[in-house]
């Protein structure tokens, strides 16, 4: 491998996550030793996170180099590094109302779940969205309201935008791009069968495809043209929480900001919808 992954500052853990569905079984396991201990790893040998993880030494070094890291030794001064960035602590379990817990668990899982995004294609991303002259955006199963929501905000900002709710709309849109137009594809896990159907219409069309995932590996990662991964690591406490992905609300609502926050037409577009909507609040009941 000629060159190694360098998540930003206290975001290891997070890069981690997002590679763990694409590892083998024993390399799974050298990855989790990782999430599970980060600061027993990074004070570890090889062979003492080999022995942590029941795997050979080789396994963890083919585990390090699979992931991006290059070597232990690079991982390992990673999460040395990461020691350094101060941690809140959690909630003392004996004071710890319910809403107080889910909040300050998604506050820890937001502080470190742009690990493993990479920040030049975030911005290259929004410059095709910018630049494009019709936009697409899909998303199924949970990942709906999200495509849907940011669907939204680029309509009300002026840019031509579709995002429809049925399968085949989505996919006869796809069909139908033409190059230099973008397909923004919704998916947290990166596997949705029906989403990627329609980013891969979206390719053999020649759009673009940006990819909004959790995990760095998945098939629509691998896909797309800009795959913008953040949010596994919220994962680990949010499976059985009603939230929503809030990181992938926050990452799509940075990406609407980015490709056309400032921009002047997009500022009056926002305007002329909010005076419209304004009226129609204003309006007397007739009913």
């Amino acid at each position: 491998m000629t060159s190694t992954i360098s998540p930003p500052l206290g975001g290891t853990r997070a890069m981690l996550q997002s590679l763990v569905p694409s590892l083998v079984p024993s390399e799974r396991r050298v990855a989790q030793a990782c999430i599970d201990d980060p600061r027993f790893v990074a004070a570890a040998s090889v062979a003492e996170l080999a022995a942590r993880a029941g795997v050979s030494p080789a396994t963890v070094v083919r585990a390090c180099q699979r992931m991006g890291f290059g070597g232990f030794q690079r991982l390992r001064e990673l999460l040395i590094r990461d020691q350094a960035m101060p941690q809140d602590g959690p909630v003392p379990a004996a004071f710890e109302h319910p809403l107080e817990g889910v909040f300050s668990r998604a506050i820890e899982g937001i502080r470190g779940a742009l690990g493993a995004l990479d920040l030049a294609a975030f911005d290259a991303a929004a410059g095709r969205i910018r630049e494009c002259g019709r936009l697409l955006v899909v998303g199924n199963g949970a990942s709906l309201a999200a495509a849907q929501s940011v669907g939204l905000h680029f309509l009300t900002s002026g840019k031509v935008c579709e995002s429809p709710v049925d399968i085949i709309s989505q996919h006869i849109s796809a069909k139908l791009l033409k190059p230099g137009d973008v397909c923004l594809a919704v998916s947290d896990s990166g596997m949705n069968n029906f989403t990627l159907r329609s980013a891969v219409l979206a390719k053999e069309a020649g759009a673009v495809v940006v990819a909004i995932t959790s995990y760095g590996k998945s098939e629509l990662a691998e896909l797309s043209d800009y795959p913008l991964v953040a949010g596994a690591d919220f994962h680990r406490w949010n499976d059985s929480t009603v939230t929503g992905n809030i990181v992938q609300m926050l990452l799509l609502s940075a990406l609407h900001a980015a490709a056309l926050g400032t921009l002047p037409t997009a500022i009056a577009a926002r305007a002329e919808v909010y005076d419209e909507v304004r009226m129609m609040v204003a309006q007397p009941d007739r009913a």
